[in-house]
């Protein structure tokens, strides 16, 4: 299927950390240099992050496991919603999370690939590293 990504992505962080980073809007916000986050951490909640450009719904929030979203960048087509799907996997002191963005318009393959490490996975785990230093 062209219009789909699948990333998995290991954390040193335990899965309620990864989970809370996406979820949490001044954990998020913080993560993303004070970018304005909205974020309602329940299943039909709304979010708005990096000051509106990606809206959406979360369709299912489980603590630790799993956040489904209807996802979408401001600038596409209105009423236009992909599906973000986050799988978070306990490895000893590590998460595995696995990514499956589907249903986006195909000419936003390369550009969302690219996005999702340098807006999401690299942030959170500089934070984490700058976590780890400051606790030593």
């Amino acid at each position: 299927m062209a219009n789909h990504i699948h990333q998995e992505i290991v954390f040193d962080a335990r899965p309620a950390d990864i989970y809370r980073a996406l979820l949490d809007p001044a954990e998020f916000s913080r993560l993303t240099n004070g970018a304005p986050t909205e974020i309602e951490a329940t299943p039909g909640g709304s979010f708005s992050c990096f000051g509106g450009m990606i809206l959406g719904r979360n369709i299912e929030c489980e603590p630790g496991q799993r956040i489904v979203q209807a996802w979408r960048v401001k600038n596409w087509e209105p009423g236009v919603y992909s599906v973000a799907r986050f799988e978070f996997i306990g490895e000893g002191s590590q998460t595995r999370l696995v990514l499956d963005h589907t249903g986006f318009p195909e000419t936003q393959q390369s550009h969302l690939e690219e996005g999702w490490h340098r807006h999401y996975w690299n942030p959170i785990r500089e934070s984490l590293n700058n976590t780890r230093t400051t606790q030593a």
